[in-house]
């Protein structure tokens, strides 16, 4: 919610944007404080305090403080950051593409370009050079795997994507200098996970972390794809990160596409004419 009162402020009127500096500056206090005081800290009347609310998407005064308590008060524990308990079904949709895509926008803005070259650079040798290149995740982070996986099969690529710890470290044993393992995790701080990291690097391979900024993992692997967010380790159920990882996974698959030149695209069209026998031919077409 103030990501996006603070990306709207361009195309408020000045008064307006002063009531949204207020907002900005202290939330919270903002939430519980009568209209017309808000009205006297902004240098505006209390109408400009009501239009302002409309202005980015609220009812008025009353459902945008509600819904700011809300956004405060990081919403429902262990279900949702932005939501809360008393939204409608159209205010769910909106908090959580709302947050997802502030969270994609953020990550697009701070994310460092040196570590996403040494990856692709990583990946495409090993795609060319016939090595092997594979996946692991445990939980949400083993479903990212499992996408990976599926995206670099169809680039030619040795692709295998393991969410068992047991297979993880089996597999890690099993590789060597030139090989690539991608190494997803939310948290970074799956045991699992960086065991098989540790037997990777002692193999010689080349360890890509996708994670948070200093964890465990990340201090454990040769890169660092550092991938930052407000949500909690802790929640239940973690969305927008999860979003971000399969964002990460598509710009390393274009990339390495790329790398790989011309030559992938005949394989790609044969791909696709051979699964065209796979679908419904549509009688209206």
């Amino acid at each position: 919610m103030l990501d996006r009162i603070r990306a709207s402020l361009p195309a408020l009127s000045p008064a307006e944007q002063r009531v949204g500096k207020l907002v900005l500056a202290d939330p919270r206090s903002f939430a519980g404080l009568p209209v017309a005081e808000l009205a006297e800290r902004a240098h505006v009347s209390k109408p400009t305090v009501v239009r302002f609310c409309r202005s980015v998407g609220y009812d008025g005064l009353a459902d945008f403080k509600l819904k700011l308590a809300g956004t405060v008060n990081e919403g429902v524990p262990f279900v949702h950051r932005a939501v809360d308990e008393d939204d409608k079904p159209g205010d769910v949709v909106v908090k959580v593409i709302d947050n997802s895509v502030s969270a994609l926008l953020k990550y697009r803005n701070q994310a460092g370009g040196h570590a996403v070259e040494l990856a692709i650079e990583a990946l495409a040798q090993a795609v060319q050079q016939g090595r092997r290149v594979e996946f692991y995740g445990v939980g949400n982070s083993g479903i990212v795997a499992q996408d990976a996986q599926h995206k670099f099969f169809r680039l030619g690529a040795h692709a295998v994507a393991y969410s068992d710890g047991h297979m993880q470290l089996m597999a890690a044993t099993m590789l060597a200098p030139g090989d690539c393992v991608v190494i997803v995790s939310n948290a970074g701080r799956s045991r699992d996970l960086i065991d098989a990291a540790e037997v990777a690097n002692r193999k010689g391979a080349t360890t890509i972390a996708i994670t948070s900024s200093g964890t465990a993992l990340a201090q454990e692997c040769r890169i660092v794809l550092a991938v930052d967010h407000p949500e909690d380790f802790d929640r239940y159920s973690p969305m927008v990160s999860r979003l971000l990882h399969l964002v990460m996974i598509d710009i390393l698959t274009t990339a390495v596409a790329l790398r790989l030149g011309p030559d992938l695209r005949p394989r790609l069209q044969e791909i696709k004419k051979n699964l065209k026998s796979k679908r419904y031919i549509d009688p209206g077409a």
